[in-house]
This record gives C-alpha cells, sequence and structure tokens, in this order.
C-alpha cells in the first residue's frame, strides 16, 4: 500500500487531532511536529493523547508516521547557546518522537550563518555526536535542501560529509524533499533515475527513509525553496507521480508540505486532500464521478481558450521571474486559472477549495 499524507496539525489533542486530520485528506501516513515548530513550548507526551491517536491510526490502517524536528534547531550555528539549545532540543523531540513510537524525525541539518559549509558540515556532525546514542530507537533523517542562504545538506555530498564524521550513523537516514532538490540544481524532471544513482552512489539507497512531495514555483537550481501544489510549479504532476510509484518510494512514508492556497486568508485551504486522491489514482472514489466530469468540462473550457494549462503553468512563471515592477501582475498559475473560472461562472455554487481541486485535477495529466 502507497503510505501518503501530508503535514497535519498536533494540537488541543495531540496526535488523535492529528490522526483524525490525516485522515479526512485520505491519508495513508502523516508528519506532525510535537509542538509548534518555530519554539521550545511543549506539552508532556502524557497529554498528548497518544494511545487514543494511535488506535485510531491502527484501525485505519496507518502504521507508519513521521516526526519533523523544530525549524529553530540550528546544529550548524558557531554560536555556543545556539548550538547548546538545539543539541539539547533535538534530544528532548528524539525522547517525545520515541514515545510515540516513530521511526524517523526529519532535521534541517543547519545553517553555518557566518562561517562557510566545511565548518557547518563539522559543526553539524559534532551535534550530532552529542545527540546520538547507540540504544536509541529513532533515526535522524537529514533532509535535502535548496541551498538558499547558508544552510548546509544542498548536495548529497554535503550529507555524506556529516554521516561520515558521525560516530552512531547507523542512526542516521535521509528525508528527499523534491522541491529541494529541484531548487538545489538536480534534474529529477528528466532523469530522476541518474539523480537516485547519484544519491546511491554517495550516500546509498539504503538510508532513503522519507521523501517530501513538493511542486516549486522556481526553475531548477534556483536554490530559492518555494513550495507549490502539486503540478502547479515547473517539477510538475507527471515528474511527482512517478517518484512516488518508483521504486526507491516503496515502502517509505510520502508526505506532502504543499502550501494552503486561498484569495483571501480566510478562505485559504490545504489541497492534500486533492493531491493525495490523485498521486493514488483514487480520485473517481474519493470524489464521485460529478468531479471527474467537472474536470472535464474545465478542460474543454481551457481548450476553448487556447490554453494549454501544464504551458500556462510554465510560462506564468517565466513571466514571474524576477518581475520587479510596482503595478505588474503578480498572480500566481493557480490564481490566474482559477480568476478566469470565476469570470466565466463556470461553477458558480462551488466553493473556492472545490473550484481549486478541480484545478489541481486538471494539472494532473501524465503522458
Amino acid at each position: 500500500m502507497l503510505k501518503i499524507g501530508s503535514h497535519v496539525s498536533f494540537s488541543k489533542k495531540g496526535l488523535l487531532n492529528a490522526a483524525q486530520e490525516a485522515i479526512s485528506y485520505g491519508s495513508t501516513s502523516f508528519m506532525i511536529y510535537t509542538g509548534a515548530p518555530q519554539n521550545t513550548k511543549r506539552k508532556p507526551m502524557e497529554e498528548q493523547y497518544v494511545k487514543e491517536g494511535l488506535q485510531l491510526m491502527k484501525e485505519n490502517g496507518i502504521d507508519d508516521i513521521v516526526v519533523h524536528a523544530p525549524y529553530i534547531i540550528n546544529l550548524g550555528s558557531y554560536k555556543k547557546s545556539t548550538f547548546k539549545l538545539a543539541v539539547d532540543f533535538l534530544k528532548s523531540e528524539i525522547d517525545r518522537t520515541e514515545y510515540i513510537g516513530v521511526d524517523n524525525i526529519v532535521l534541517h541539518p543547519g545553517s553555518y550563518t557566518d562561517k562557510d559549509p566545511e565548518y557547518g558540515v563539522k559543526r553539524i556532525a559534532e551535534g550530532l555526536n552529542e545527540v546520538l546514542s547507540a540504544d536509541q530507537k529513532v533515526n535522524i533523517a537529514l533532509e535535502t535542501m535548496a541551498g538558499k542562504g547558508s544552510e548546509v545538506g544542498r548536495s548529497f555530498d554535503e550529507l555524506a560529509r556529516i554521516i561520515d564524521k558521525v560516530d552512531h550513523n547507523d542512526k542516521l537516514t535521509v528525508c528527499f524533499d523534491t522541491c529541494h532538490a529541484h531548487d538545489a540544481g538536480y534534474d529529477i524532471v528528466n532523469d530522476f533515475d541518474g539523480v537516485m544513482e547519484e544519491f546511491d552512489r554517495i550516500i546509498g539507497l539504503d538510508r532513503l527513509a522519507v521523501l517530501h512531495i513538493n511542486d516549486s514555483k522556481n526553475f531548477r537550481g534556483a536554490r530559492k525553496d518555494r513550495h507549490a501544489p502539486v503540478g502547479s510549479g515547473l517539477i510538475g504532476f507527471e515528474t511527482i507521480y512517478n517518484i512516488v510509484h518508483h521504486d526507491v518510494a516503496k515502502g517509505k512514508p510520502v508526505i506532502l508540505e504543499t502550501p494552503w492556497i486561498g484569495k483571501e486568508k480566510a478562505t485559504k485551504r490545504p489541497m492534500y486532500e486533492a493531491e493525495i486522491a490523485l498521486l493514488s489514482d483514487n480520485a473517481e472514489k474519493r470524489f464521485g464521478e460529478r468531479f471527474l466530469d467537472d474536470v472535464e468540462k474545465l478542460k474543454s473550457f481551457f481548450n476553448k481558450q487556447s490554453i494549454q494549462p501544464q504551458e500556462f503553468v510554465a510560462k506564468t512563471w517565466e513571466a514571474l521571474k524576477g518581475q520587479k515592477q510596482k503595478n505588474a501582475d503578480k498572480r500566481e498559475p493557480m490564481e490566474r486559472l482559477y480568476d478566469l473560472v470565476v469570470s466565466e461562472q463556470l461553477f458558480k455554487d462551488y466553493t473556492e477549495e472545490a473550484i481549486n481541486h478541480r484545478l489541481i485535477a486538471v494539472l494532473a495529466e501524465r503522458k
């Protein structure tokens, strides 16, 4: 079974709320933070409805989820206080992850800030040597990064050099992020097999434990890390579908971190439900025949407008690239397509979310 899901919130009732949200999207896996990703405030795990959450997961066939370490952990910092906070907090997060019974906690390796990449590699390895122990059950999955700013992990080589410097490196795995890899310069669109061969040669496919599945708002090599809903970016649905169903992803959690979209803050919604259904070949069962009829209606409409959606997406991102004019049209591809649909009153009684779900499906064509 495909283990696919998204990041979900770990709110008032902790794991129970997270499982409920994931199930509402049709997930067979999911990812959580054990508290807010931007601060150190944490409730005791005994108050996080873990038993109830695990029971609900079991009832719905979910047996493999992922924890993400907070963003405030920076093992690459030269500042003693920042480094100590990172080490201590990561140890605590590993204990919290182990309490749930999760195998992998995803970690952004860290940033070297005012130093240099080699310093960052050594400092991160130093931190991991303080954190990891021979008897721990949880693995740390180092995430492949886009290369923005001074972050470490922009190449397989940087991750491999960290791993080689860590004593208990059998506790280290890797999380492969499609947007990050694309933005870092890896050609996952035209040569994913080649990218995986390089990964295997430098790191080893036996360490690949988690995949983050995100489209990108940037052209390859931009090093900017801007996620897009699946199909609405410059990686495209077909590439992402092929990665999700590739041999390297079999049996591993596949996690969406795609952005919420909407015209106003109050109407912003995640596209997870549609993305999961489309990537799982489950759209008709999930949404019904009318959904597919609506998608065909949209395709016919765009055809009459001489709009080929996937081509439209690429051209729009090209037009937006480096655009700085004050009065320029800065709407992204999904926003422009949505505005066209609304102006024609194609689905007058539909919510913004329902229309966007159908637009995601239009962008989900494969050759």
